[in-house]
């Protein structure tokens, strides 16, 4: 945080400061080039891994590699990550090694190649000494959440969840807005993320953001590898859970005390579930309503992230500033630094999406 700036200001006019200082800002999304069109001399390092299933097609780490070069990256790739072991991409022991092999690459950033299941049979193997010796930008999302909330739980470092190197680089099209924050925050050029919220409470606070995949989030209460977050801001989201397994696992962070101790809740995607006759009228609109009156946390709605096309990166483990105004979210992710430095803000609105 810059302390520097008046700790009075609000977010939205921390927002408004980041938004208006910079004629480049004003004119970002007309004036905004699609990743593969820009031309970056420097190459960051990457390295892919597969610490969880393994990969159908060993072919798509092909297209994923041309791509991510395209983007500004100088790829490779782990020995073990187009590798098939049962469900997983290697065995448990090999795919813990793996991070420690990333850690001592030349790689800035480590990207996982997809989800799935398996970083809850490996978090007891992986070298946390190691990786907080030499720190990377970790970039992914679903059962990578389990690793990201570990890694901040056993070290205290940052890392991201938005996309996996396959499902969102390795098929047959891209979405240009989920590379381009991709890039941008592997580049720090993302200072703030604005999204259309409608529904959301009025929100205006700071807070260490965390969270993920909320299967993910659940599943490691009560492990070594639960970071322990107080007056933090929580964001979470879902793939094939029914409303009613949402609200339970709700349940659970709100009956151990986690939810209670959070500024604010973003709620991101929750898709592909189907609802039943015997429902009568129960659906995810029942159980955020649930939240409201229950647990009394304000909530911001609407955050492009989940199992859809579009998917942001987010920092998990730093503080963020976080505001609603007028049906509009404000995530502010670095303070604003002032002249001509490269950050850009991304707004949101429905059509991108």
């Amino acid at each position: 945080m810059n302390h520097h700036e008046p700790q009075d200001k609000s977010m939205v006019e921390l927002a408004a400061e980041a938004l208006l200082d910079d004629e480049q800002i004003l004119s970002d999304e007309a004036n905004d080039v699609p990743p593969y069109l820009m031309a970056y001399e420097d190459k960051v390092p990457l390295y892919i891994l597969s610490p969880s299933s393994a990969v159908a097609d060993p072919s798509q780490f092909e297209v994923a590699t041309a791509r991510l070069q395209d983007f500004g990256f100088n790829v490779s790739l782990d020995p073990e990550a187009k590798g098939s072991f049962s469900r997983f991409a290697a065995i448990d022991t090999a795919r813990a090694a793996a991070f420690s092999r990333a850690a001592l690459s030349d790689a800035q950033v480590v990207l996982a190649s997809r989800g799935g299941y398996g970083i809850s049979r490996i978090l007891h193997l992986i070298d946390w000494d190691l990786l907080a010796k030499h720190p990377k930008r970790y970039v992914g999302y679903s059962d990578f959440t389990a690793f990201n909330l570990a890694l901040l739980a056993k070290t205290g470092l940052v890392s991201y969840t938005g996309p996996a190197a396959i499902p969102d680089f390795g098929g047959q099209a891209v979405d240009e807005l989920t590379a381009e924050l991709f890039v941008e925050t592997m580049r720090d050029e993302l200072e703030i993320l604005c999204f259309e919220a409608a529904g959301s409470d009025a929100v205006d606070v700071r807070g260490v953001l965390w969270g993920g995949n909320l299967a993910m989030i659940c599943s490691l209460i009560g492990t070594p590898y639960f970071p322990e977050i107080e007056e933090g801001i929580l964001f979470i989201e879902d793939v094939s859970e029914h409303p009613y397994r949402i609200e339970r696992m709700l349940c659970q962070l709100w009956q151990a005390g986690i939810l209670a101790k959070q500024k604010a809740i973003i709620l991101g995607q929750f898709s592909d579930y189907q609802l039943a006759a015997h429902d009568n009228g129960y659906d995810m609109d029942t159980v955020i309503q649930w939240l409201r009156e229950v647990v009394g946390v304000p909530l911001v709605m609407g955050l492009p992230y989940g199992h859809g096309e579009v998917r942001v990166t987010l920092p998990i483990g730093q503080e963020v500033g976080l505001a609603t105004q007028n049906d509009i979210a404000y995530l502010l992710l670095a303070e604003h630094h002032h002249a001509h430095d490269a950050k850009h803000d991304a707004s949101l609105h429905s059509e991108d999406l």
